[in-house]
């Protein structure tokens, strides 16, 4: 909002009180307008959005508070201040309470009149900026599919709403399966060549002669098998965005034509002489840290900066833990929905498991394992033995792990039973409603077991 274009209304019985607000705010560029009550600007309100209205509370026809409120129901969003002539802090309060933003209070000081004029326009301008911010990642979620609500993901999603809209070169880092594809779908649906083609190219997939004439085309006869000529992913991607996914696999001599490209937005195709100019927007991923890889050699520093505007590092799903819980039902929906099953999620046990799991492979291993589940469980809960075993080995009970410890070749079940309690009791400081809860028997089960093994609630055995 530009504050010298704002239009404010003034509301005021009396025709002097108007003509001195309406030349002082004049002076500072905005455009004033009047009306001479409060019935006077709720038609106004009805008829015309304006960006602020300064109102006096006592009017003969009806008060500033109560033509607050009839106001608020025609236009919530538009900022109030009440003047008035009693600087009490109950009129302030009944006009904060009916909505207002602020208060004045005769005699006006003209400054303050300005600079609570000029605070109350700032306000609504960033809380605006704050709602279409907010809705921008809330659109960004929806149309890329990103499914988190973790307070890393929320960051790195305000850092996709801002970066969008830009020309800026993106670098996505991440390991494998943490959704690096998505955040780039998700930089081109932002941006203003969302209504135009988005190339992705995996570097990793393709040998070194291949990619660069995938990347770049050739022209017949450029090498063995080439037919003819074929347009290149960049050519392909002219006008829009081209996605380079595990960049950190392009040999030197490919990095070095695509710094060319990245500085000046040209190349030739494969036996060609003819240059072809293209305008694309490059977003860069790479499961490496490509840091590490310039100081080894590896990778081109120049490029890596190239690349490099605006880093966004996903983090992967074991420190995103919250996230799950979502994820899951994401893609039970998803699966369900493709299966005809109706799977309404996952037992106690199972759901822990998955939330302890390190997911090595992480949001696509998680996915994976919610597709099995959809397709091989017939409850309507997955129970833990359903699992895979790589899940249910690295998440064992370790109730039992515990238990296991303490149990010896030639232990009877009597004699592991005790060491179990034992060992529960003294993991529980004594604590036997815990210790019953845990072991799955009542408070009462455990006094007996205890009392049968000469057991004190500290975890000892009796004399």
């Amino acid at each position: 909002m530009n504050h010298n274009k704002a239009k404010i209304l003034v509301v005021d019985d009396e025709p002097s009180q108007r003509k001195m607000l309406q030349a002082n705010l004049s002076l500072d560029g905005y455009q004033v307008f009047e009306a001479e009550d409060g019935t006077d600007a709720i038609a106004r309100v009805s008829e015309e959005f304006f960006d602020l209205i300064l109102m006096d509370n006592r009017m003969t026809r009806m008060d500033g508070i109560e033509a607050l409120k009839e106001i608020k129901k025609i236009s919530p969003g538009i900022p109030v201040i009440i003047i008035t002539a009693f600087a009490s802090v109950e009129t302030a309060i009944q006009a904060l309470q009916a909505g207002a933003h602020d208060y004045l209070t005769k005699p006006l000081e003209i400054d303050e009149l300005r600079i609570k004029v000029q605070q109350s326009l700032e306000f609504w301008r960033l809380k605006e900026d704050n709602i279409l911010q907010r809705r921008r990642i809330e659109n960004l979620f929806d149309a890329s599919r990103i499914v988190g609500r973790s307070e890393r993901m929320k960051h790195i999603l305000e850092t996709v709403a801002m970066v969008a809209p830009t020309e800026a070169s993106v670098l996505i880092l991440g390991e494998s399966g943490t959704g690096k594809e998505l955040i780039a779908n998700a930089l081109h649906q932002g941006s203003g060549r969302a209504d135009k083609r988005f190339i992705k190219v995996n570097c990793a997939a393709l040998p070194e002669t291949l990619l660069e004439s995938e990347l770049f085309g050739h022209e017949k006869g450029a090498f063995t098998g080439a037919v003819g000529r074929r347009p290149g992913r960049f050519e392909l991607a002219d006008g829009g965005t081209i996605f380079l996914d595990e960049i950190g696999e392009m040999t030197p001599a490919t990095q070095a034509k695509l710094l060319r490209v990245l500085q000046e937005r040209e190349f030739e195709p494969l036996g060609s002489t003819h240059t072809v100019k293209v305008n694309i927007r490059i977003i860069a991923a790479s499961n490496r840290i490509l840091k590490n890889e310039v100081q080894k050699g590896t990778f081109r520093g120049d490029l890596f900066y190239r690349l490099n505007v605006v880093p966004i590092e996903l983090p992967p799903l074991r420190e995103r833990r919250e996230d799950i819980p979502l994820l899951i039902e994401h893609f039970l929906k998803i699966y369900n929905e493709k299966n005809n099953r109706n799977l309404k999620g996952f037992h106690p046990r199972a759901l822990d498991a998955l939330m302890r799991y390190p997911w090595p492979g992480n949001i696509r291993e998680l996915e994976n394992v919610v597709e099995r589940s959809v397709i091989l469980t017939s409850d309507e809960y997955v129970p833990f033995s359903e699992l895979p075993e790589s899940i249910r080995g690295a998440t064992a009970d370790p109730l039992m792990e515990q238990a296991r410890q303490g149990i010896r070749p030639g232990m009877t079940i009597r004699e592991m039973e005790k060491e179990l309690i034992i060992k529960t009791l003294e993991d529980n400081d004594g604590n036997r409603t815990r210790t019953s809860s845990i072991l799955g028997i009542t408070r009462r089960t455990l006094q007996l077991k205890l009392k049968e093994y000469g057991i004190d609630q500290h975890g000892s055995e009796n004399p």
